[in-house]
């Protein structure tokens, strides 16, 4: 009998473990099982060259979100770009989200510029103002062949 809940108290405790390690697994990985605390934006981009799922938003050089989607759109054949914000970041109607390369070569990130709207933008709306990724291989290319 003693040895029945031995084993019991071992398996309990075995489970236990399996369930932290999920647990660590998931916080560490910053992976989101049951949605978060965002709202999801989108932007229409020209180009996004070098710009992932997973890509950093920052807002004056602080974390507010990160890159949800990357998609064509299929009416104006530009990136469409979905975007999940911090609720506790209100971004106005009139930001600029521009495509921005960390260092020389670097990771791309989007950088949000505040407006001065006083009309936020609510969850699944569009931002209306962007500046598309520097493409640096096209100015060296055209730099190098003389047009520029």
């Amino acid at each position: 009998m003693k040895k029945k809940r031995i084993e019991f108290i071992v398996g309990l405790f075995i489970i236990a473990g399996f369930i932290c390690i999920g647990y660590l697994t998931v916080r560490l990985g910053k992976m989101e099982l049951w949605g978060g605390d965002y709202y999801k934006i989108y932007g229409k981009f020209g180009s996004v060259s070098g710009l992932k799922a997973g890509a950093l938003i920052e807002m004056a050089g602080v974390r507010i979100g990160k890159v949800d989607t990357i998609e064509l759109d299929d009416d104006t054949y530009a990136a469409l770009v979905g975007m999940k914000i911090d609720n506790k970041v209100e971004l106005t109607e009139d930001v600029i989200a521009s495509v921005k390369t960390a260092g020389i070569i670097g990771d791309k990130y989007i950088k949000i510029s505040q407006g001065g709207s006083d009309i936020q933008l609510k969850n699944e709306e569009m931002i209306t103002e962007t500046e598309s990724a520097l493409d640096i291989e096209e100015l060296i290319s055209k730099y190098a062949f003389g047009e520029l």
